[in-house]
């Protein structure tokens, strides 16, 4: 320490002063201070290198390892990707077996389905020939209609025609509900005057007067008036209303005579359209010929009037063959008695048949009776060879006997 401070100084750290030979050792000191730190930094760093080789062998084996685990997944992944590819080509099989089966099928199903289809068009065809057949009758019966209605358009044209159109119309209805004999077609009456039908009613009362002139051509007339033309529609109406008032009070002085018609007759109009129409739109029409007493009927109106007189004359008929009906009855009734005598009489036979019968069974029971008894019967043997009969007054007998009555009485 003395030989570091003999040296002249070369500086002062505050109040120590710096030598020469301080700064040398100083400087080896901090050389030697940096070998051993770089020799420490060289250690390390070798322990570094070793370390990390340690683990690059570790991760190197770990990565053969992991390498190894993953060439064994994949064989096995091959392995599990062949049974896959193998069982999808057997269900690729399975499902083109089953499209087709179900191919086949639907074609099947297609083909029965066509031929029936093809079977149901054939008959609807043929129906629809039928139809159109029949449509073709029908039109050929329209065509005959229109013509029908076009002849009867000219018969209606005509007045005399006209009349005894309506006329035979009424014929018909009255012919075809009322039996012969109780109706007369233009029959002549009192004064002179000759209706279109009278009908005999019961209980000699007055006959009923039909008449069938309608005042058609005032109709007609109506009825042809263009569409508009008020004016003239006006004066066709009030030439059929004042058709209709005239032939209404025509048939209530001529056809209505008391003690020989009914109070009452009837108008026939041959349709009911135009029943209908004057009813609706000539209410005043209809209300003048009720006050006249006389009734508008039409085609069915006049067939249930018909009728009613039919009820009526089976009525009366009914009436008059009382009489026969209740001696008819009376000899029923003595018939009837004469049979509840003898029927009581037979059962009275036959009473006394069940009686004897029931005499005779109990005969059979008692005759039954005693057969079973003479069977129930022990009779003894007879002697044998070489033994003595035996006596009356041998006990036994006499037991025998006894024995033989006592049955017998039983």
């Amino acid at each position: 320490m003395t030989e570091l401070t003999s040296s002249p100084a070369l500086f002062h750290l505050g109040t120590l002063p710096v030598t020469l030979t301080m700064l040398i050792v100083g400087m080896a000191i901090v050389v030697v201070l940096v070998i051993a730190a770089f020799s420490i930094l060289l250690s390390r760093a070798a322990r570094g290198r070793a370390e990390a080789e340690r683990a690059a062998a570790e991760r190197a084996e770990q990565a053969e390892n992991r390498l190894g685990d993953i060439l064994k997944a994949q064989s096995e992944l091959q392995g599990r990707m062949g049974a896959m590819a193998e069982m999808f080509g057997t269900r690729q099989a399975e499902f083109n077996q089953a499209i087709n089966q179900r191919i086949d099928g639907m074609t099947q199903r297609i083909g029965t389905t066509l031929s029936e289809q093809t079977k149901s068009t054939h008959e609807n065809l043929a129906k629809l020939q039928e139809r159109l057949a029949v449509i073709d009758t029908a039109q050929n019966n329209i065509q005959t209609l229109a013509r029908d209605v076009v002849g009867l358009q000219a018969i209606l044209s005509n007045k005399q025609t006209r009349g005894a159109f309506g006329q035979s119309r009424m014929e018909t209805i009255v012919k075809d509900g009322l039996p012969f004999g109780s109706y007369e077609f233009q029959p002549t009456l009192s004064n002179g005057n000759r209706p279109d039908c009278t009908i005999a009613m019961p209980n000699d009362a007055p006959d009923l007067v039909i008449d069938a002139k309608f005042p058609l051509e005032a109709w007609n007339a109506m009825r042809e008036v263009e569409a508009g033309d008020t004016v003239a529609l006006s004066q066709a109406t009030q030439r059929f209303r004042r058709d209709m008032e005239v032939h209404i009070r025509d048939i209530s002085e001529k056809y209505l005579i008391v003690g020989e018609t009914q109070d009452t007759a009837f108008l026939f109009v041959p349709s009911e359209s135009i029943f209908a129409e004057v009813h609706e739109n000539f209410e005043g029409v209809v209300q003048r010929a009720h006050r006249a007493r006389v009734v508008i009927v039409s085609p069915s109106l006049l067939m249930l009037s018909v009728q009613v007189v039919q009820a009526l004359l089976k009525d009366a008929r009914m009436r008059e063959q009382a009489h026969l009906i209740q001696g008819e009855v009376l000899r029923l009734m003595e018939d009837l008695t004469r049979l509840d005598d003898r029927v009581r009489k037979l059962q009275t036979h036959f009473g006394q048949a069940q009686k004897d019968i029931d005499q005779i069974l109990t005969s059979t029971d008692k005759l039954t009776k005693r057969g079973n008894k003479i069977e129930m019967l022990e009779f003894e043997a007879g002697p044998r060879d070489g033994e003595r009969p035996k006596r009356a007054d041998d006990p036994e007998e006499r037991s025998g006997k006894l024995r033989l009555r006592v049955v017998d009485e039983d």
